[in-house]
């Protein structure tokens, strides 16, 4: 049973929404497949088990709905978390130039 062995709940299921994979694709080849990579085998894994804080996470304040971001190096990644579904939901990635505007 998935989160048994740690006696805790069930993981995080990760979505990406439309204007996330949008957003991903738009970033050019060579970054679009790098981030792609570090997102499935590093960070989904870190927000299945917990999304609301870890190395690289932050609660944006003063955001609405509540959102979170993740970094890795230049470029964040925002999303939001259904505790009620155990959802974590992709909504923006962006270069952090303009991910705050």
């Amino acid at each position: 049973m998935p989160g048994s062995e740690k006696g805790g709940s069930p993981p995080y299921r990760v979505f990406e929404t439309r204007q996330f994979v949008y957003d991903l694709a738009r970033l050019g080849s060579a970054a679009q497949k790098r981030l792609e990579t570090k997102l499935r085998q590093h960070v989904y894994p870190i927000l299945s088990e917990n999304p609301h804080c870890g190395p690289n996470i932050k609660r944006l304040k003063n955001w609405e709905p509540p959102t979170w971001r993740y970094r890795i190096g230049d470029w964040r990644f925002f999303y939001e978390i259904d505790n009620g579904q155990r959802i974590v939901f992709m909504t923006v990635a962006d270069h952090r130039k303009a991910a705050y505007r």
